[in-house]
């Protein structure tokens, strides 16, 4: 994962963006408009309200009516940010279409369509990523630098959690549900901190929309690790971001990243510069030895990185910040949660 942002190409690349929903609107536009690397050069929406909110929020950029559009624009890369299920068939199609993409979570509903894509990309010669925004979260940051420099020994066991209280929010029919919404990240950043898995215990409740939530998922990783990831949309109490316990000591982590918060506010890290994804001062980590606690300082988040290093993979000149095997590894990990869901069974998983 990078650091910092990429060395900008000699020329940005010619971005085009899927969707101008919740997702589109805060989480990609203003990370692909702001960076040196791309240029935002079009947005595909139907409404007349949100191509209005474009034109208001980036004048001068224009928008389409269909990908084939975009692409005769001139466009090199898209992003697609577009409801869940229809992410397959998108990337695909701008793929044949000989662009570049970049793809919202989840990747794929399906392992299957998940490894298809990623086989076409690689057919094609075409750089394509995940949108593992989280990745690059300060918290999460601050759990792999300390995994990293021994802090904390081997880790025997990760908690993590994405939960909030806000009854009536969640994804909808078209996010396919809080497994695959919430549990796209917690998979991801469980299976980049700890490795393969061998088996899947997953729980969940149904909401009267008959979507899922209150969703709990135990993954078995092949070194012998386990880790217990939770996300809810109607949790009355929060329990920490992380809890990271190791055979040197134990992380806590209890508050969340705020890049999120800062893009809804109408922040950029453009507009916010070095002070980009750092947290407020009064917050940090705790870790726990034998010792007894000390604070640790939260990393810097980065999403700001995000965007340099898939240009710089569109120009040939790095990898891509996310590779479309590790989001097949997840959708089988999801796939594996949904069925233990339905049959209350533990799933074994086969090496992807």
């Amino acid at each position: 994962m990078p650091d910092a942002p990429a060395v900008a190409p000699a020329s940005p690349v010619r971005f085009g963006l899927l969707g101008y929903g919740f997702g589109g609107r805060i989480f990609h536009a203003p990370l692909i408009a702001t960076a040196d690397s791309s240029e935002l050069l079009g947005v595909v929406t139907s409404s007349p309200e949100r191509r209005a909110t474009v034109e208001r929020e980036h004048p001068g950029t224009a928008t389409y009516g269909s990908l084939r559009e975009l692409a005769d624009a001139g466009v090199e890369a898209v992003a697609i940010s577009t409801p869940a299920d229809t992410h397959s068939a998108l990337t695909d199609e701008a793929l044949r279409l000989g662009l570049a993409v970049v793809c919202d979570k989840p990747f794929s509903t399906e392992p299957a369509a998940a490894r298809s894509t990623a086989a076409l990309a690689e057919e094609r010669g075409l750089a394509l990523s995940p949108y593992q925004n989280r990745r690059w979260d300060s918290d999460f940051r601050t759990v792999a630098a300390l995994a990293r420099d021994g802090s904390l020994g081997t880790i025997t066991r990760l908690e993590s959690r994405f939960e909030r209280y806000a009854p009536g929010s969640g994804p909808g029919v078209a996010g396919g549900g809080t497994l695959l919404d919430f549990g796209a990240h917690l998979v991801d950043q469980a299976l980049l901190l700890l490795g393969p898995v061998v088996a899947v215990h997953a729980e969940l409740r149904l909401r009267d929309s008959g979507l899922d939530d209150d969703v709990f998922v135990a993954l078995h990783h092949e070194g012998g690790a386990r880790s217990h990831l939770w996300g809810g949309w109607q949790q009355f109490a929060p329990g920490p971001r992380f809890r990271v316990t190791g055979t040197a000591g134990t992380l806590v982590v209890d508050h969340g990243d705020t890049q999120e918060d800062r893009l809804v506010a109408g922040d950029t890290p453009a507009s916010r510069g070095d002070a980009w994804g750092t947290e407020p001062a009064d917050t940090h980590a705790t870790l726990w030895t034998a010792d007894g606690p000390r604070p640790v300082p939260l990393e810097r988040g980065r999403w700001d990185a995000f965007y340099p290093a898939f240009a710089a993979a569109v120009r040939g000149t790095g990898a891509v910040p996310v590779d479309a095997r590790d989001a097949v590894a997840t959708a089988v990990v999801l796939q594996a949660a949904r069925e233990s869901a339905a049959s209350g069974e533990t799933r074994r998983v086969a090496a992807t």
